[in-house]
């Protein structure tokens, strides 16, 4: 059976049609996915009040974990001119919660991303692309418990929210101590600083789901 050149122009006209609105969902997922992945504002009028919780703490230095390197950002951007949204604009479900506590930050890469404690079949693994956090081990007895979401912020301007998915064993006993992937640390402070103390608290959950950077959602047990 022959086909008119009018017949394929036609058949060429569906077809591509019909890829353009497969590919909207897509996109306009990769587009939702990337706004979680930035950090964001408290807002021009937000205080950090210390009726509010929020306490001034020193940075400090923890050689005991591991010793940082300068390294460039993951999107080649640092967090110099990295874009910085309202988080009403950005995260629908994310928002913080409660008394917000100083914590000290770090971040890690490579091995130590592998199998993640609060995963007991070992099939995912944060990558440095992730927004996830592994907390002290030991002795921090009001830490966020396995698959919460909390807010971390280096100032009222730069914060990110991050998923629990492993324990920290480097971490000294009793710290309050968040080590966080590449991607995370990158939108809160410049890698080469390694170590320093942000304000923490609490958070729910997003209405939209991104395995890839939180890992597997999990059922909760009543």
């Amino acid at each position: 059976m022959k086909t008119s050149q009018a017949g394929f122009a036609f058949l060429f006209v569906i077809a591509g049609s019909a890829s353009a609105l497969a590919a909207q969902p897509s996109s306009a997922r990769a587009i939702s996915e990337s706004k979680y992945a930035t950090a964001h504002s408290l807002g021009d009028g937000y205080n950090f009040d210390p009726r509010d919780g929020w306490q001034s703490v020193n940075i400090t230095n923890l050689d005991y974990k591991y010793k940082r390197h300068s390294e460039t950002d993951l999107d080649g951007r640092g967090v110099g001119n990295a874009i910085v949204k309202v988080v009403g604009d950005v995260v629908k479900g994310l928002k913080g919660l409660g008394k917000p506590v100083p914590v000290t930050i770090t971040w890690y890469t490579g091995h130590d991303l592998l199998n993640p404690s609060c995963w007991a079949n070992g099939n995912w693994a944060p990558t440095d692309a992730s927004f996830a956090a592994a907390l002290t081990l030991e002795g921090w007895t009001s830490r966020p418990e396995c698959f919460e979401f909390v807010e971390l912020c280096n100032t009222s301007k730069k914060c990110v929210f991050v998923r629990v998915v492993d324990t920290c064993a480097g971490c000294a006993a009793g710290s309050k101590h968040v080590d966080l992937t590449r991607a995370a640390f990158g939108k809160l402070a410049k890698y080469e600083e390694g170590v320093l103390t942000v304000q923490m608290r609490k958070a729910t959950e997003p209405e939209t789901w991104f395995e890839n950077l939180w890992g597997p959602k999990v059922k909760k047990t009543k």
